[in-house]
């Protein structure tokens, strides 16, 4: 077995190819947030779940966040490895007590720190809060990528932040000139 030359894809989307059959990633916009020869970390930034971001500020305790338009914000299904945890991607105007610097205009934050900022109207301009991540191990990424499972692309803020969910996905597409409704989603077939 041949093995895959490593290639960082942080700060990077990931568009599932139509032929995706997994159906943790049918139709995913994925933003690989960390990557390195040991494997890979992202979220699904197009999939909201039904759980609105009150719960998740009841759940960790936080109170009075009523007053704030971000309490009836969709959370997002980050992924399908540990979908308890939070995960919160933002605009990265301040740091927070766990963050991650993805790229200009994105930041990973999993401290409560940011939660309990954005409860009381002072968190980042922008976030998306997800429950789970994508994780690859060792070359299974590249492996995938070289299998054409996935087309990437630079991460985009604006994609995350400015673009409807549902739109995410063809945006991302869109910016290599790519069309994915005129992809067949047959695999080896002329």
């Amino acid at each position: 077995m041949s093995s895959v030359p490593f290639q960082n894809f942080k700060s990077h989307f990931l568009i599932a190819m139509p032929s995706m059959a997994d159906p943790s990633f049918s139709e995913t916009l994925t933003l690989i947030c960390e990557h390195s020869p040991q494997g890979a970390v992202g979220i699904v930034v197009n999939r909201p779940s039904t759980l609105a971001m009150s719960e998740i500020f009841r759940q960790v305790g936080i109170g009075n966040y009523d007053q704030t338009d971000i309490s009836q914000h969709a959370v997002y299904s980050g992924g399908p490895v540990s979908q308890e945890r939070g995960f919160v991607l933002n605009s990265g105007e301040s740091s927070w007590d766990a963050s991650l610097d993805i790229c200009s205009g994105l930041q990973l934050a999993t401290s409560t720190d940011v939660l309990v900022a954005m409860a009381e109207g002072k968190g980042p301009k922008q976030a998306l809060v997800a429950l789970g991540y994508a994780g690859w191990g060792a070359g299974q990424l590249e492996k995938e990528i070289s299998e054409n499972a996935w087309l990437t692309c630079e991460a985009n803020p604006s994609i995350v932040f400015d673009t409807p969910y549902h739109l995410r996905l063809s945006t991302a597409a869109n910016t290599l000139g790519v069309n994915l409704n005129l992809i067949s989603d047959q695999v080896g077939h002329a």
